[in-house]
C-alpha cells in the first residue's frame, strides 16, 4: 500500500487517521453492494505532516494560533490568512507527486475530478465538522489538480475550520487533512437526502432536497430546491421550487451558474419512483453505518451515484425500546427542573430513589408513558398531571394522543400516573388539618432524626458494606418521599392554592389570588435558605478587607485565610453555619455528582458580593416582614369583598379555611426533596472515601472518575479492585457530547420530537409566550445566566435561565423578576417565586437565546408573557 495515496477499495472505516471521516465513508460505500461511487482515491494525511513539517514557518503560526480563544477574531483572520498563503506556496514534494501521478494514471490523467477535503475530526459519529474544509469541482490537467491539491491543504486554517474547532475543543495540531481525488460526474440533478428528518428526528422520514445541475448549489445555498419527504415507501410531502439557476461543469474545467430554461424552472426534478429508489439506497447506507445519514447524490443519465455519507449528528438519542411498538417517552429533567446531562452515578442514584421505570438517552432521563396513553382513563389524568407542571408537554401529549393508530388501545386500567395529584377533594378530607400546623412540624423532625441516624451509621461503613448500607438506606429514603401523610400535606396545599384561584377568579374576577396569599408562608426550606444567604451578607458587611479578599478568590479552599482578618472568625463561623444547614445544596443538585456548596464554597461568592453590593442590612427580615404583610392585606382585602356578595358570609368562611391550609402546608412543598439532597451528600462522602483508595491503588485515576460509573459498577470495583479506564475516558466522552445536546420534552421511539404550543390569544403580538406562575408586571433589564456561579447582578435585573432548582433560588432575593425556558405551576423556582412576591414566566421556549443580556424588558407574570422593549 502507498504511503501516500490509496484507492478508495483499498479503505474502510479503521482508516480515519490516514484518510479523515469523508476518505474512511468513501472506502466503506465502495463495497456496499448496489451502491455506484465514482472511483477516485485519497492522499493521506502522511502527505499534509510532510508539507507542515517541511515548512518551519508553519509551525511557528500554529504555535500561535493554539494559545487563541473564540473572541479573539482579529488575530484568528491574520494567522489564517498567512497559513494558508505559506501552504499554497509549498511545493509537493517529489516522491508525494509520483504517487499523486499515479493514482492519475490508474483513473485516467485526461479526465476531470473533484478535489475534496477530507478532515480526521470530519464526518464522524460524534461531529460532522461538514463544510468546514473545501471542495473543488471539475478540475482538469495535472497541474490545475496540484493547485488545488494544495487549496485544500490549506482550507483546515480557513477562519471558519479554525473557529469550529476552537468552539468544539479540538487541538488545532491534532486535526490533519487527506485530499479526496474523485473522478467528476456530470450530474443531471444532485441533491441531499437525510435518512431522518433533521428537522423532528423521525428516524423513519427520509428527505430529499434535489436542484438541476451540480450539488454544489445546493450546499452553497446558491439555488433554491425541491424538498421531499418519504415515509415506509411512500412520498408524504412534497415542495416544488422556483429553480432559476442551476451550477454546471465548464468544458475548459470549473464550473458556473447558468440561468434554466423558463419550463425547467418549475419542473419537479425528480419523478416519484426516482425518490422512492433513492429511499432504498438510503436505508441500504444507513444499515451498513448503523446509524442516520447525510448522504450528498448525483443523477445522472437516470442512474444514481452517491459521492459522500456522513453520520446526522444533531439527532437526540431515542431511548431503547423493549420492541417495535411505538412508544411515546417523556423528559423527567422538565419536571426536575434540571435539563443538563447527567453523569452515570448521577443517573443510577436518582433511579434508585424512584419507584417509576426510567430509560436513559443522551445523559438524560425518560419516562416511557405509552400504557397511560393507550387508556382513555389514565391519558386524560396523565395529561391533567402534566398540566399542573408544563403546558408545553401537555400540549405534546394531546397532540400525540390524537393520532390514529399511533397508539394501540388497551383496557382500562385504575391505577394512576406517578405524580398525579387529584383535584377533587371534601371538607372531610380537608378537616383533620385545619388548625393543624404541628403536622409539618412532626414531618420535618421525623426527616431530621432519620437524617442524624444516617450520619451516625454510616461512618463505620466501608468496602462492600458501605454499599449494602447504602442500598438498604436508599429504602429509608424512599419511605420518606413517599410517606402517604407527607404526600396529603402536599396534596392539600395544591388542592386550596387551586381553590382560591378558581373561586377567587369565578367569584370576584380575581386572578391568581393565592399568589400573594403564598407569600413569607413558614416551613419553606429552600426560602429560608436565600434568607439566610441575606443574613450572611449582614455578617460580611462591616468588614471591607474581607468584602475586597473575597472579591479576589477565584479558587476553593479559601475560608481558612479568613482567620487573618478582622472579623474573619465572626464571618469563617457564619458561612460554616450556614453550609452546615445547606451546604449540600447546588445548581442541578439531583446529580449527586454535582459541586455542592460546602465541598466548593466559592461558588456562592457572587451572590453574597451582589447581596452586600445591592441590598442594605437586615433585608431578609424586611422583605419576609414585607410578605407576611402583603398576604395579609390581600386575605382581609379578598374577605371583605366576599361578605359582600350574596351567601359572602359563607364564601368568605370557606375562603379563610382554604387561606388557612395554604399558608400552613404549601411551604412544605420543598422540604421532601431538601431531605433527599442531605442523603445523597452523604452518600457521596462516603463514596469519595471509597475513591481515594481507588486512587492510591492505582485503579482510577481521580476521585471524581467514580462520577461515570453506575452505582452497582463502582461497588464491583470497589470489591474487585479493578475497573476498566477505557470506560470512563468514553463516557467522559460521551457526557461531554450529550451536555451539548438540547433536551426534548417529549419524543417517539422513531425519534420524533413532538412540540407542544401555548394558547396565545392572550399575548401581544411579538411576546414571548409562557406559563404564569408567580403574578405582577415588571419591567427591567435581563440578565442572562446559564450558571449560576457566573452571577453578576444589579438592582432591578430580571433573571432570564434555562431552569431553576433550589439552588438557584438563592439568587431570587436580588431580582425583581424570573423568566426561565422550563417550569411549571408547582416547580421549585414557582413556588419560591410566589412566597418572595417575585412576578414570573416559566416554560419560554429559547428565552436564553431570544433575549439578549442586558436588553430592557417587560415580563408580565399574570398573563404569562414576556416583551421585549
Amino acid at each position: 500500500m502507498d504511503t501516500y495515496v490509496i484507492g478508495f477499495r483499498a479503505l474502510n472505516k479503521t482508516m480515519l487517521a490516514s484518510v479523515g471521516g469523508k476518505g474512511a465513508n468513501l472506502g466503506e460505500l465502495s463495497r456496499i453492494k448496489g451502491i455506484l461511487v465514482p472511483d477516485g482515491f485519497c492522499i493521506t494525511t502522511d502527505a499534509f505532516r510532510k508539507i507542515i513539517v517541511l515548512n518551519p514557518a508553519i509551525n511557528e503560526l500554529l504555535d500561535s494560533l493554539s494559545s487563541l480563544k473564540r473572541h479573539d477574531t482579529n488575530q484568528i483572520r491574520v494567522l489564517s490568512a498567512a497559513l494558508r498563503k505559506l501552504i499554497e506556496e509549498t511545493g509537493i514534494p517529489q516522491d508525494i507527486q509520483e504517487a499523486i501521478f499515479r493514482g492519475l494514471s490508474e483513473s485516467g490523467i485526461e479526465k476531470a475530478y473533484a478535489i475534496r477535503s477530507s478532515a480526521t475530526a470530519e464526518d464522524l459519529p460524534t461531529a460532522s465538522f461538514a463544510g468546514q474544509q473545501d471542495t473543488y469541482l471539475n478540475i482538469i490537467g495535472k497541474e490545475a489538480i496540484g493547485q488545488h491539491i494544495r487549496k485544500c491543504w490549506a482550507s483546515l486554517f480557513t477562519e471558519r475550520a479554525i473557529l469550529y474547532r476552537v468552539h468544539n475543543g479540538w487541538d488545532h495540531r491534532k486535526v490533519q487533512l487527506s485530499v479526496i481525488v474523485q473522478e467528476m460526474v456530470f450530474p443531471d440533478a444532485a441533491g441531499i437526502m437525510f435518512t431522518a428528518d433533521p428537522l423532528t428526528g423521525n428516524r423513519k422520514v427520509c428527505t430529499i432536497d434535489a436542484g438541476f445541475g451540480l450539488g454544489e448549489a445546493m450546499v452553497s445555498g446558491l439555488v433554491n430546491v425541491d424538498q421531499y419527504k418519504l415515509y415506509k415507501g411512500k412520498l408524504i410531502e412534497q415542495q416544488i421550487a422556483l429553480k432559476k439557476s442551476g451550477i454546471y461543469s465548464l468544458r475548459e474545467g470549473g464550473t458556473t451558474v447558468q440561468e434554466l430554461a423558463t419550463e425547467q424552472q418549475q419542473k419537479q426534478v425528480l419523478r416519484e419512483d426516482q425518490l422512492l429508489a433513492l429511499e432504498v439506497l438510503g436505508r441500504i447506507i444507513e444499515a451498513h453505518f448503523d446509524g442516520p445519514q447525510d448522504i450528498e447524490w448525483c443523477l445522472e443519465e437516470d442512474t444514481f451515484y452517491i459521492v459522500q455519507s456522513r453520520p446526522i449528528t444533531t439527532l437526540y438519542p431515542i431511548p431503547k425500546a423493549p420492541d417495535d411498538e411505538n412508544r411515546v417517552y417523556v423528559s423527567v429533567g422538565h419536571n426536575q427542573m434540571m435539563t443538563d446531562a447527567l453523569k452515570p452515578l448521577g443517573l443510577s442514584f436518582f433511579r434508585l430513589t424512584t419507584p417509576a421505570s426510567m430509560l436513559v438517552a443522551g445523559s438524560r432521563l425518560f419516562v416511557d408513558v405509552t400504557a397511560q396513553l393507550a387508556s382513555p382513563v389514565r391519558r386524560a389524568q396523565l395529561i391533567e398531571t402534566f398540566g399542573q407542571s408544563d403546558l408545553l408537554i401537555k400540549d405534546a401529549l394531546k397532540k400525540i394522543a390524537s393520532r390514529k393508530g399511533f397508539i394501540k388501545p388497551s383496557p382500562e386500567a385504575t391505577t394512576q400516573p406517578a405524580g398525579y395529584i387529584d383535584k377533587t377533594m371534601s371538607w372531610s378530607d380537608l378537616a383533620p388539618f385545619e388548625n393543624n400546623p404541628g403536622i409539618v412540624t412532626d414531618l420535618i423532625q421525623q426527616n431530621q432524626n432519620s437524617i442524624a441516624t444516617l450520619r451516625q451509621n454510616i461512618r463505620a461503613k466501608s468496602g462492600a458494606a458501605l454499599f449494602a448500607f447504602i442500598r438498604e438506606d436508599i429504602l429509608e429514603l424512599k419511605s420518606l418521599l413517599f410517606n402517604p401523610q407527607s404526600w396529603a400535606v402536599i396534596k392539600v396545599a395544591l388542592y386550596a392554592s387551586s381553590w382560591i384561584n378558581e373561586k377567587m377568579y369565578e367569584w370576584l374576577g380575581e386572578k391568581n389570588a393565592a399568589d400573594v396569599l403564598s407569600q413569607s408562608v413558614p416551613n419553606n426550606i429552600t426560602s429560608e435558605m436565600g434568607l439566610a444567604l441575606l443574613a450572611l451578607a449582614d455578617v460580611i458587611r462591616p468588614y471591607p478587607a474581607i468584602i475586597t479578599y473575597l472579591q479576589e478568590v477565584t479558587t476553593d479552599p479559601f475560608l481558612e485565610r479568613l482567620l487573618l482578618f478582622k472579623g474573619g472568625k465572626e464571618v469563617y463561623d457564619a458561612i460554616d453555619h450556614f453550609l452546615n444547614q445547606y451546604g449540600m445544596r447546588c445548581a442541578g443538585e439531583i446529580d449527586i455528582t454535582k459541586n455542592r456548596w460546602r465541598e466548593q464554597p466559592s461558588l456562592l461568592l457572587p451572590i453574597l458580593l451582589g447581596h452586600i453590593k445591592n441590598h442594605t442590612p437586615n433585608a431578609g427580615q424586611q422583605k419576609f416582614a414585607k410578605g407576611q404583610q402583603e398576604a395579609f392585606q390581600k386575605e382581609q382585602m379578598l374577605l371583605d369583598a366576599l361578605v359582600r356578595l350574596p351567601d359572602g358570609a359563607e364564601k368568605a368562611a370557606e375562603t379563610k379555611r382554604m387561606i388557612g391550609l395554604l399558608r400552613n402546608f404549601i411551604g412544605y412543598r420543598e422540604y421532601p426533596k431538601y431531605g433527599m439532597i442531605n442523603r445523597f451528600f452523604i452518600y457521596k462522602q462516603a463514596m469519595l472515601q471509597e475513591a481515594e483508595q481507588l486512587v492510591a491503588a492505582k485503579i482510577i485515576q481521580a476521585p471524581e472518575d467514580i462520577y461515570y460509573l453506575t452505582f452497582e459498577e463502582l461497588a464491583e470495583a470497589v470489591l474487585s479492585h479493578k475497573q476498566d479506564q477505557t470506560l470512563i475516558h468514553e463516557r467522559k466522552e460521551a457526557y461531554n457530547r450529550d451536555q451539548k445536546r438540547n433536551l426534548p420534552r417529549v419524543m417517539t421511539s422513531d425519534g420524533e420530537i413532538i412540540t407542544g404550543a401555548y394558547n396565545t390569544e392572550h399575548v401581544p403580538a411579538g411576546a414571548m409566550a409562557g406559563l404564569a406562575v408567580s403574578s405582577g408586571i415588571v419591567e427591567g433589564c435581563a440578565r442572562i445566566l446559564l450558571h449560576m456561579e457566573d452571577a453578576v447582578l444589579e438592582a432591578g435585573d430580571i433573571l432570564v435561565t434555562r431552569f431553576t432548582d433550589p439552588g438557584w433560588t438563592a439568587l431570587f432575593v436580588s431580582v425583581t423578576g424570573l423568566v426561565t425556558e422550563v417550569g411549571g405551576l408547582m416547580t421549585h423556582g414557582a413556588v419560591i417565586a410566589r412566597e418572595y412576591g417575585l412576578p414570573a414566566v416559566v416554560g419560554v421556549e429559547n428565552a436564553t437565546r431570544l433575549i439578549k443580556d442586558g436588553q430592557r424588558i417587560r415580563l408580565n407574570g399574570t398573563e404569562g408573557y414576556v416583551e421585549l422593549l
